[in-house]
């Protein structure tokens, strides 16, 4: 048994070495056919098969044409897609980047191409208005709505903080804008009725 098993595996070496014979020859006629011609101002694909252009360059069809960076921009480097960037504070319009025009009383938002209006102003158009805000009222963060809310004990009538008038045995609520009875007292129209 042991003469058989050596036979056979003596006898498999010729067949392996011919499979590994045919694989290298196919990867040869493989890589024959694979050959490109790469264009002027480009390189040997950094990764897969193919070219890319160099730095500088963009692909246009099949060659690589100079980028044109217009003025208050920057290349992107890319060989594809956008080939220049604005910068911050520019916004692009047509092949070229212009200013952004930030208001009195606004900034720049982090993104460069956007203004916000300060703090206790808001957006009108293309200006920044103050923000009315009456007595015993106050600045808030809101976006939306009159920009401000009344303090604790008043309310909003119109656009005034009026102070809440509590009836006997009543105390301000949860939101300071309204009341509730204390107990055992309940509501009965504006008075605190004992139960």
């Amino acid at each position: 048994m042991i003469r058989l098993q050596q036979t056979t595996s003596i006898s498999m070496v010729p067949l392996t070495l011919t499979l590994f014979s045919l694989a290298a020859v196919s990867n040869l006629l493989f890589a024959r056919d694979r050959t490109i011609d790469i264009p002027e101002n480009a390189r040997a694909a950094s990764y897969g098969i193919g070219w890319e252009c160099k730095q500088g360059y963009q692909r246009v069809n099949d060659t690589c044409k100079a980028v044109e960076v217009p003025d208050n921009a920057y290349p992107t480097g890319l060989s594809y897609g956008r080939a220049s960037k604005c910068n911050w504070g520019y916004r692009q319009v047509a092949e070229g980047c212009v200013a952004i025009d930030v208001p009195a009383n606004a900034y720049l938002r982090h993104s460069g191409i956007e203004w916000e209006c300060d703090r206790g102003y808001r957006a009108d158009g293309d200006a920044c208005v103050a923000i009315d805000v009456p007595a015993n009222a106050y600045l808030t963060e809101a976006t939306y709505g009159p920009g401000w809310k009344c303090e604790r004990g008043y309310r909003v009538v119109d656009t005034k903080c009026m102070a809440v008038q509590l009836p006997d045995n009543a105390h301000l609520d949860y939101s300071g804008s309204g009341w509730d009875c204390n107990p055992p007292y309940r509501k009965q129209q504006n008075k605190c009725a004992p139960p």
